[in-house]
């Protein structure tokens, strides 16, 4: 099964748990053996690669603003498309700023995918058991991508990813081992950087510093 083969399986699984009106949002960036991967949770429809009318790559984060702002603070993207980004209303962002946005992405060294692909209209919480479903798919696109370090953003994705209860507040800075296929990648659960996690941004950005700089 290839990177092909798990986005497939993610689409079939937006008609179970997204919204119907919207397109699965999957993964994008650096694909073979990235220094650094970032999970998120799950894509709204902010994300304007949902809408089916769009035909460029369904990428996190399209659209949006905030968390290349974060990538940039922490030197992950270059000051000068971060300042394209920032410039761009939401219907700005066309199929090739999307590619270039992602081919720089993909230049850094950096993948983005989400927990569950199941794009929902607005950020409503949705339960472990929805997440569940997208778990086996994730260990298959991690496996594939092989990324050298993770970063698990926020609670729910660090405990669903990691198999056991986390609490970020009390983990900060500490290095997890997920084995998958009887390999072990060094995994991180940080504050989530955006929504309703913007109050513990500052922590955020300081955990993820030292883990960017941290020495083998």
């Amino acid at each position: 099964m290839n990177l092909d083969d798990i986005n497939n399986e993610y689409i079939k699984l937006q008609n179970k748990y997204g919204d119907k009106d919207l397109d699965a949002v999957l993964n994008g960036g650096c694909k073979d053996n990235p220094e650094l991967c970032l999970i998120f949770m799950n894509p709204t429809g902010k994300n304007v690669c949902s809408s089916k009318e769009w035909k460029g790559i369904k990428a996190p984060w399209i659209g949006t603003k905030r968390v290349w702002k974060v990538l940039n603070d922490l030197n992950l993207i270059d000051n000068e498309i971060n300042e394209l980004i920032q410039n761009k209303k939401p219907k700005d962002w066309d199929y090739v700023f999307a590619e270039l946005v992602y081919q720089h992405i993909e230049d850094k060294g950096i993948y983005i995918t989400n927990l569950g692909k199941c794009t929902q209209i607005d950020a409503r919480p949705l339960p472990d058991k929805v997440f569940k479903n997208y778990l086996d798919l994730l260990d298959k696109e991690i496996s594939f991508v092989n990324p050298r370090k993770i970063i698990c953003f926020g609670n729910q994705v660090s405990s669903l990813f990691l198999n056991e209860k986390i609490s970020v507040s009390k983990v900060r800075k500490k290095a997890f081992s997920k084995v998958i296929n009887n390999k072990s990648f060094e995994t991180y659960a940080v504050y989530y950087p955006v929504g309703n996690g913007s109050f513990n941004i500052d922590k955020a950005m300081e955990d993820m510093s030292f883990i960017l700089n941290k020495k083998e």
